[in-house]
């Protein structure tokens, strides 16, 4: 074999320019700051591809060995330093080539590019906290239907434009949340198939001429398929604006949740009361209990928004093809995650301590007007045409609020002069009133989703056969990543007999 001897530089790809950046440039031009997040995706991803040039003869075992050994000893180095690497892949190849040598260490970089490395490292962060996020997505849906079912018989006003609406029932408020938080978890759940998709040996933009397998690169690090086509690999980014944005949509219905607590837990609603550890108080009143956690998580909120914005403003003026402003993405990814996964905790944390003000919940329910429209209803099913039934109903509310007292306090001659010139029995309607309060409106509900008691035991145990079917998928990929890593560090510990 013919080839000649040479020194590789510490600014490893600066081949074709002379000298090396000046501090304020390479400062600006650095992502190294952010890469800690991603050494181990590329350290594991480069013994992938040693393994894989191997078994295809492109290095030898001795090249193999020695390279694979220097990548495992520097999975315990510390990436969080400052360096003169532009980022985290010019780092490890130094240090390895440094550690191996440039005949050995030099061939490690041979048939990809980092621009292949990048988005992988990017979609194996991605891919275990999409894992991770559906995992503790599944230990909040948890808790909330653990509560629904506790609080079936809990009665409550429920809210349309913060105005009491119907009676409802404390699970049935829950079981919204929760199927809310269902859809988030779906649609993780759905986009990790496309996160988990090999880019690697995909190169700088075309490929390559040498004899390299990508399938057996993806097998080694877990993924189930390929992004084939080299340009699509290596240049796109919709996958993270996927992630991200599922992300922020995520956190704004915790942002809702928070929100409702929030104003749950005022002294003028009282329903809620949260543990004084999700709590804090003031540095001059001592009285205050402030839902400081709840607040931030309602801050949090825009802050992902905005790197949901952020990507999308960065993607959509961009060229095909690999461009430099890519790497500002990271900068968004990895607050996301560590956002969603604490905002996850806090609120499951909250949710597990609260205390519920049960009373003051069913007084709130009795003290308005929700009745009315079970009152309606019961019209209705008189044979009379709802909106009649409306309108009779309306001037009985009317009636009962320019006294200043409950709909069930009116007497027969206030029933009576409420119908005007309605042909209804003022005796028959002063019973029917009488009739209806909160715990017989809920018990009259049977529609579908309803806050019916027989509708939330029902919805309670399919959302609980939900819980374990995505409990198993979420648990089975996961399992199957670490397997994948555990068969990779056993053919890595095999070069090293």
């Amino acid at each position: 074999m013919l080839y000649i001897t040479i020194l590789i530089p510490k600014l490893m790809y600066r081949s074709r320019l002379e000298g090396k950046l000046d501090e304020e440039t390479l400062e600006f031009l650095s992502s190294i700051s952010e890469d800690s997040q991603i050494a181990i995706y590329d350290i594991l991803g480069s013994q992938a591809h040693s393994l894989m040039l191997f078994e295809n003869n492109i290095i030898t075992r001795k090249e193999a060995t020695k390279i694979l050994s220097v990548l495992e000893k520097l999975k315990k180095e510390n990436f969080s330093i400052q360096s003169e690497s532009e980022d985290i892949h010019e780092l490890i190849e130094s240090l390895v080539i440094k550690k191996a040598g440039a005949h050995i260490g030099g061939k490690m970089h041979t048939a990809r590019s980092r621009n292949d490395q990048i988005t992988l490292d990017i979609r194996m962060k991605i891919r275990d906290d999409i894992n991770t996020l559906c995992s503790y997505l599944l230990d909040i849906i948890e808790t909330l239907v653990s509560l629904a079912e506790k609080y079936q018989d809990v009665v409550m006003p429920l809210y349309t434009h913060l105005q009491q609406a119907q009676i409802g029932v404390f699970s049935h408020y829950l079981l919204a949340y929760t199927d809310e938080l269902f859809r988030d978890l779906d649609r993780l759940y759905v986009a990790y198939g496309r996160v988990n998709e090999s880019p690697l040996g995909a190169g700088p933009i075309g490929g390559t001429s040498l004899p390299i397998d990508r399938r057996s690169t993806a097998k080694m690090l877990g993924f189930k398929g390929l992004i084939e086509n080299s340009l699509d690999a290596t240049g796109s980014r919709d996958f993270v604006a996927e992630y991200v944005g599922n992300a922020a949509i995520l956190m704004t219905n915790l942002s809702r949740l928070a929100e409702d607590f929030i104003i749950w837990s005022t002294s003028e609603f009282s329903f809620i009361e949260l543990s004084d550890k999700f709590a804090s108080t003031s540095s001059v009143m001592p009285q205050k209990k402030n839902p400081d956690v709840l607040e931030l998580v309602r801050g949090k909120t825009a802050e992902v928004i905005g790197y949901q914005v952020a990507i999308l403003s960065n993607l959509k003026g961009l060229p095909s093809g690999y461009n430099r402003d890519l790497q500002q993405m990271k900068i968004s990814i990895w607050p996301t995650s560590r956002i969603v996964i604490s905002s996850l905790l806090v609120i499951n944390g909250i949710l597990k301590t609260m205390k519920i003000n049960d009373k003051k919940m069913k007084k709130m329910a009795d003290a308005g007007y929700s009745i009315s429209l079970d009152i309606a209803e019961h019209l209705v099913n008189e044979r009379m045409p709802f909106r009649i039934a409306h309108k009779i109903v309306g001037q009985l509310v009317q009636t009962a609020s320019r006294l200043n007292k409950p709909l069930s306090a009116l007497s027969i001659s206030e029933v009576k002069n409420s119908l005007n010139d309605s042909r209804l029995d003022s005796k028959e309607l002063y019973n029917i009133i009488h009739k209806q309060n909160a715990l017989s409106s809920i018990s009259q509900r049977i529609s579908q989703g309803s806050a019916g008691k027989s509708e939330q035991k029902r919805m309670i145990a399919e959302r609980k056969r939900k819980i374990q079917a995505y409990r198993e998928g979420t648990n089975k990929r996961t399992n199957e990543v670490k397997l994948a890593f555990e068969n990779l560090n056993k053919k890595v510990k095999s070069f090293a007999k």
